[in-house]
């Protein structure tokens, strides 16, 4: 089944440099987008996903990359934005061959920022893709654990979502016990179906749906609601989870979604920045994206240079948590959006180059 993302209209163009290549081994449409190296050598995800048009493919990765300068400065990461993107065109599916073509081809245009970028998993592609890619750049995170690697950075992400989960809860219910709560998942891809198993096992009524229809046995394994995609928004919960591709959360969307809070792992929810407002009239409380779907990109960081043991690690992505406490209260003090206030702390230690102290400390 082939799932494409929305069609946006591009971003605006805020980047240092932006490769964009047909590859010489795939034919297939590259880009990657370094948005930011202000606080060292940037850090995203290479995607692999269907696109109607090569340049929807260029506007998510700029707009991902764009997410990725914000996502690592409020992580207290020392480590710049960036995104690479593979275009698929719609009805083409690639086979083994042509698979590893592509991620050699996006090896070398990684490579050819020397060092600027660095590369991890992400969504369409897996930690053996980037075994891939480490055959000609070795600007690549989140190898396999078989071969020395960090491993899937899903259960980390995940970690760090349910931490900001449990903060969302408490700011619109007085208590972060996800017992009892109504919480809808859309999206049970890597990270939303490790959060609804773990939901669900603490006593959650969870609904969930996903574009792809064999997620129903999921929801059916966990005792969860299922609904037709596209009408997840209308059912009531406590906290509604965007867990898939962005772009979900439109004006319409908004509008009739029935639900106190908005925390979840999918980048760029908002189909346009000005729902962060739309949300904050409607009493809808928002958590913003690139601090509440940290865990992975702050795991894969801190893996890569050592920074700590594994449970030293995890332990600082649960802090997550904290974070968007204090994102809440700094939002509520200034009488701003959430998110604004999010952008202003990541903007913040941009500003200083890296010399403040990190968010997460």
């Amino acid at each position: 089944m082939t799932h494409t993302v929305p069609t946006l209209p591009l971003p605006d163009f805020t980047h240092e440099r932006v490769e964009v290549i047909t590859g010489r081994r795939s034919g297939l449409f590259l880009t990657v987008a370094l948005h930011s190296s202000v606080l060292g050598s940037a850090l995203g995800g290479a995607r692999l996903w269907t696109y109607p048009h090569w340049s929807d493919a260029l506007g998510d990765a700029l707009r991902l990359s764009a997410a990725m300068t914000l996502k690592n400065a409020a992580a207290g990461l020392d480590a710049g934005g960036g995104k690479s993107v593979i275009a698929l065109p719609p009805g083409v599916t690639l086979d083994a061959d042509r698979r590893r073509a592509a991620f050699l081809d996006l090896g070398d245009a990684v490579e050819s920022l020397h060092g600027l970028y660095r590369t991890a998993e992400d969504v369409g592609s897996t930690t053996d893709d980037m075994l891939v890619v480490s055959e000609r750049t070795e600007h690549v995170v989140g190898l396999p654990d078989a071969v020395g690697g960090s491993g899937e950075p899903a259960g980390p992400t995940s970690l760090g979502v349910y931490e900001s989960l449990r903060a969302t809860l408490e700011r619109v219910t007085g208590t972060a016990d996800v017992a009892g709560r109504r919480i809808t998942v859309s999206g049970l891809g890597q990270v939303g179906s490790r959060l609804a198993v773990r939901l669900s096992a603490e006593g959650a009524h969870l609904t969930v749906t996903d574009v792809n229809p064999a997620k129903r046995d999921l929801a059916t394994e966990l005792g969860a609601d299922w609904i037709a995609p596209g009408e997840e928004h209308l059912v009531p919960a406590d906290v509604f989870v965007p867990a898939g591709i962005g772009g979900l959360l439109t004006d319409e969307v908004i509008d009739a979604l029935d639900a106190k809070a908005v925390c979840g792992p999918a980048n760029n929810p908002l189909a346009d920045h000005s729902g962060a407002e739309r949300l904050a009239g409607r009493g809808i409380l928002y958590a913003p994206d690139f601090v509440v779907n940290a865990g992975g990109v702050i795991y894969l960081d801190l893996e890569a240079k050592r920074l700590g043991t594994r449970t030293e690690i995890m332990d600082r992505v649960a802090q997550i948590g904290d974070t968007v406490r204090r994102i809440f209260d700094e939002a509520e003090s200034r009488g701003v959006t959430p998110l604004e206030a999010a952008e202003g702390l990541a903007a913040e230690r941009l500003a200083a180059g890296g010399r403040q102290p990190a968010l997460a400390v």
